[in-house]
């Protein structure tokens, strides 16, 4: 039947182009989502305080009390970004300027003495922070963390970024993805 031939080729052709448009929109999406990953920052990193350079949140030795500082100075911070504390016998403050400047434990914006703190960067800007112990602070046991602004943050990373290169890592593995997704639906679309 030459009529039930044509009506079950053009059967065939709407479901092909269903299946196209289908696909189209699905590659669309994909394309989408992966942009939006690629190209977002990635949403925070937790950096242990200190780093490998210290035994965690303690009183630095006489000779190294700019321990911690000198860490968050190579350190790149950005708002979402956590500090995590870990200590024994100690606590940890964030405080401001002044009370840093001074070792005032009186008046803390934060207190936890957990052994284990994790402080989460909300805002851009410097963040104070002390241990409450008494005589800590003065021996060293403070640290002040920059966290950058969004314009600061299209700048160029400075030479002693430790944070900058794992995001680039994690933005180059999303573009990746996507191109190797990309690939696989137009083979499997268009064939070899």
């Amino acid at each position: 039947n030459a009529n039930s031939r044509i009506s079950h080729f053009q059967k065939l052709l709407l479901m092909a182009s269903f299946s196209m448009s289908s696909i189209t929109a699905l590659m669309l999406f994909l394309l989408t989502v992966f942009s939006y990953i690629g190209l977002s920052p990635v949403s925070s990193f937790e950096f242990q305080v200190g780093g490998t350079q210290t035994q965690g949140w303690v009183v630095p030795q006489a000779n190294d009390s700019k321990i911690y500082n000198d860490w968050a100075s190579e350190t790149r911070f950005r708002v979402g970004d956590t500090v995590r504390f870990k200590y024994e016998k100690d606590s940890v403050m964030e405080v401001n300027e002044t009370d840093y400047k001074r070792c005032n434990s009186s008046h803390p914006n934060f207190f936890s003495n957990t052994g284990n703190t994790v402080f989460r960067l909300d805002y851009p800007g410097p963040f104070y922070f002390i241990s409450g112990v008494s005589g800590h602070c003065k021996k060293g046991q403070r640290l002040i963390v920059k966290v950058m602004s969004a314009e600061s943050e299209q700048s160029a990373p400075s030479e002693g970024d430790k944070s900058s290169g794992a995001r680039v890592a994690v933005n180059f593995l999303a573009w990746s993805s996507l191109c190797i997704v990309l690939s696989l639906l137009c083979f499997i679309i268009y064939g070899a």
